[in-house]
């Protein structure tokens, strides 16, 4: 199996060659708008968030009790015939399974699906003692044949193509082979069934371990898994301590969400529950040789741990891969090294080393997309987040992240280097919003978009001047204005301002505050990320505002959700609270809370799509406001994948422009088809993004923050 790279630019030619490959790339996207359509089907009727809960509430649960819960497994399950083992690590594991094969004299190995195997590398521990090792699972046959790794952790070769398949049976069997699926199965089937009858030894995995009764349970679409633990006289079930449960209840609760998460199915074609050896007539007893092995691998130490316990809700259903935009681009052998998408960001830290993650956990765009339909809940880019900040911590953050850390660290530097920027760039921007000279060297990689210009001057420094007077207040309200609106785009947030006066809201703009923060939490500069985080705290006396109004999503999110994380035991937790409390969103505010309507608009007519930045819609929850904005003061018109990443992340762009770059084509396209002469968000991070993109391909489309559409058609 292929290692992953060690530093970033490695990496960033290994991303290179994968959105080269445009098969996996046809594949993939087709199969991530496909699988978004099946599963919101497949779900519909019933309540998930409640049913994602329930299923976080019992995992967690059962981690608390792991121990407890071992030990009544191996009890009921030794009264049934069954030998149940703890292995520390993978090494101990792989000595277990191969001391059992050798002493029941076992040559030839069937095995089904698993990726607690994989996790530990049991194939080649074995075929290092002499033994054939063969996979029975249809497409982990087929990487097997081929010397890869699981591209996905349900879907294994969904990378390849029937022609490449086609190909790896020609040279397995001696034969050509066409590439007629119904013809490729049956060689399949042809071919492994002669293993099956083969096979002194099966190996499987578990999906639950049942305390209560010492069985296992298996979900699978295909039949080879019961082959596998039914055929050969030996029978080793291996999996995390994680898998167990106290009872049928539990792993049947877990079973509504593993196959509509993983495949879009009520129920996969098996689900099988075993407790206890079976008969097998091979045997002198006529009673199978079974053994059940647990991992530990750390597992005790992580269940320990308050934050990263809950990665044991994984139900290795693989929906983080199926909606990340990333990976939808580059495939699960770019995303992951054993585990595959978020978890397996995570995953690889804890089971595989900080040297394989320092990189795969850089690969996060933040997009929360993972979050959002993970089937135990599993607050997936906290804990990314969390890991670039412990690897920091350890290993260093690197030039550009110590950097910029060492400058956002001192608010009066950061924004006096701003407004040095916006006279020292004159020479490039030409007067335009645009860098439109720089020299192609200073681009590299990010020519896919015009950069911005700074604004000439900053929204502070214009506030004097705009800062509505309002005798007597509907409401009193605070602006958080972010870097890219308060020294990029200022007029944004004057039509912010023009609105909310228009409507009897005071507004203050606190001058001491400063960036929210987020590109210090994505960079891994946790310290600093604390230190900035203080000083909007300072800012801000929540207790005076009804509301404090961000229009930048990304921004609300963080200060909204993150703030009360990361300044847990640093500030006051009431004051924290009430300021976090009082972050509301543009959209939000003049929606739900001034009650704009049709009423309030002349409706414009022009045609307006939207694209729904990613925390607006995921970290924020924020649907029918913006959208019910555009169709009042405009012609609303729908864009395909609307709520699907731009490619911006900010910070993220920089590190892997090839990727930005792939997401803004795509989101351009959806824009260019819908026909309007307008797109609005809700975020000034994809307005740079897009706006730039729109610039660079010459496109004929207006790119703007939702404010400014509401404050060009309010009445007045």
């Amino acid at each position: 199996m292929k290692e992953p790279a060690r530093d970033i630019k490695n990496y960033r030619t290994d991303l290179s060659a994968a959105l080269e490959d445009t098969f996996q790339r046809r594949a993939l996207d087709k199969f991530a708008v496909d699988y978004r359509a099946s599963r919101e089907r497949i779900y519909s009727g019933l309540n998930d968030r409640e049913l994602i809960a329930e299923v976080a509430a019992r995992k967690d649960e059962s981690v608390r009790h792991l121990d407890e819960l071992f030990v009544q497994f191996k009890e009921e399950a030794e009264k049934r015939g069954v030998q149940v083992h703890l292995a520390r690590d993978a090494a101990d594991a792989n000595r277990i399974i191969a001391k059992i094969a050798e002493d029941n004299g076992c040559k030839m190995v069937v095995k089904s699906k698993s990726m607690t195997v994989e996790e530990i590398q049991t194939n080649t521990a074995l075929e290092a003692k002499g033994m054939e090792v063969v996979e029975t699972d249809l497409a982990e046959w087929i990487i097997q044949l081929r010397h890869e790794g699981p591209s996905h952790m349900v879907m294994p070769a969904i990378h390849l193509s029937r022609t490449q398949v086609a190909d790896t049976f020609t040279k397995e069997t001696g034969k050509h082979q066409t590439e007629d699926i119904t013809s490729l199965v049956r060689v399949a089937r042809r071919e492994l069934r002669r293993k099956f009858a083969e096979a002194d030894m099966g190996i499987s995995g578990m999906n639950f371990a049942v305390a209560e009764s010492g069985a296992i349970g298996l979900v699978t679409n295909e039949g080879n898994a019961r082959m596998v633990t039914t055929l050969p006289r030996v029978h080793v079930a291996i999996a995390g301590l994680d898998k167990l449960v106290p009872n049928l209840e539990v792993a049947l609760t877990a079973l509504q969400v593993l196959p509509r998460n993983a495949t879009a199915q009520r129920l996969t074609a098996y689900a099988t529950f075993m407790a206890g050896a079976g008969e097998c007539g091979a045997c002198e007893d006529n009673k199978k040789v079974m053994h059940v092995v647990f991992l530990d691998n750390g597992r005790t130490e992580i269940a320990r741990d308050p934050l990263f316990s809950q990665i044991f809700r994984c139900v290795r259903c693989g929906a983080c891969a199926n909606v990340c935009p990333v990976f939808r681009l580059v495939g699960g052998h770019k995303m992951g090294y054993i585990y595959i998408g978020a978890i397996g960001l995570i995953l690889t830290y804890f089971f595989h080393g900080k040297d394989k993650a320092k990189v795969l956990c850089q690969n996060c765009v933040g997009c929360e997309s993972c979050k959002n339909v993970c089937a135990g809940g599993i607050d997936l880019p906290r804990l990314i987040r969390e890991i670039r900040s412990r690897l920091t911590d350890e290993q260093g953050g690197g030039v550009e992240g110590t950097l910029m850390a060492a400058v956002m660290k001192n608010r009066k530097m950061f924004h006096s280097l701003l407004k040095f920027a916006s006279y020292a760039q004159k020479p490039f921007t030409g007067g335009t919003q645009f860098q439109r000279h720089l020299p192609a060297m200073f681009l590299g990689k990010h020519g896919f978009k015009a950069l911005p210009a700074i604004a000439n001057e900053a929204f502070r420094d214009r506030w004097a001047k705009i800062a509505p007077r309002v005798a007597t207040p509907r409401y009193r309200v605070a602006i958080f204005g972010g870097c890219a609106q308060d020294f990029i785009y200022p007029e944004q947030l004057e039509a912010c301002v023009k609105v909310l006066g228009a409507r009897g809201v005071a507004v203050e703009y606190p001058m001491a505050q400063t960036c929210c923060g987020l590109p210090l939490e994505m960079m891994g500069q946790r310290k600093t990320s604390v230190d900035v985080a203080k000083q909007n705290l300072e800012a801000f006396d929540a207790s005076k505002y009804d509301a404090i109004i961000t229009l930048c999503a990304s921004c609300a999110s963080h200060l909204k959700h993150v703030y009360p994380h990361i300044l847990e035991g640093k500030a006051d937790a009431a004051r924290v609270q009430l300021f976090s409390d009082k972050v509301t969103d543009y959209s939000s505010f003049v929606h739900d809370v001034l009650g704009l309507t049709e009423k309030d608009f002349n409706n414009s007519g022009e045609k307006v799509t939207y694209h729904a930045s990613c925390h607006i819609c995921r970290g924020l929850g924020v649907i029918k406001a913006p959208r019910d904005l555009i169709a009042d003061a405009a012609t609303y018109v729908p864009c395909a994948e609307e709520d699907v990443c731009c490619g911006f992340g900010g910070t993220y762009s920089m590190k892997f422009p090839e990727i930005s770059g792939t997401l803004l084509a795509k989101k351009l396209k959806h824009i260019e088809e819908t026909g309007a002469s307008r797109v609005v968000m809700d975020c000034p991070g994809c307005v740079m993004q897009l706006r730039g993109g729109v610039e660079k391909q010459g496109m004929k489309v207006k790119v703007s923050h939702i404010a400014e559409l509401v404050a060009e058609n309010l009445k007045h």
